[in-house]
């Protein structure tokens, strides 16, 4: 969770955003809160794990040819994306093992 400012206040930030946040976890969909919720922490931290999960589906999407190594990679994304919209709804703010490593680098 980042550091609260003077005039930040996260519960009502995930209260307003969650919705469009858990858009994040979506395929392209991660555009929406990235650009249209610039000023909330929430919806920025979710969208920006959302762009590296959508850069590594890109690159996955490759490799669904070879057979089952690319289904069980597409179908474990598709779980990591799914449990993002669960918890993105109930208002958490879940750091993805490595995908949020990356995310943090992320500067837009």
């Amino acid at each position: 969770m980042p550091k609260s400012s003077h005039n930040y206040d996260p519960k009502q930030d995930i209260e307003k955003n969650k919705a469009v946040a858990a858009l994040s976890y979506v395929w392209i969909l991660f555009l929406l809160p990235l650009l249209l919720k610039r000023r909330s922490k929430f919806a920025q931290f979710h969208a920006k794990q959302g762009l590296v999960l959508f850069g590594i589906e890109i690159v996955v999407s490759l490799f669904v040819w070879i057979p089952l190594l690319g289904q069980i990679i597409s179908l474990a994304l598709l779980i990591v994306c799914v449990v993002g919209v669960i918890k993105t709804l109930n208002g958490e703010w879940w750091k993805i093992p490595y995908i949020y490593n990356w995310s943090k680098k992320i500067n837009l």
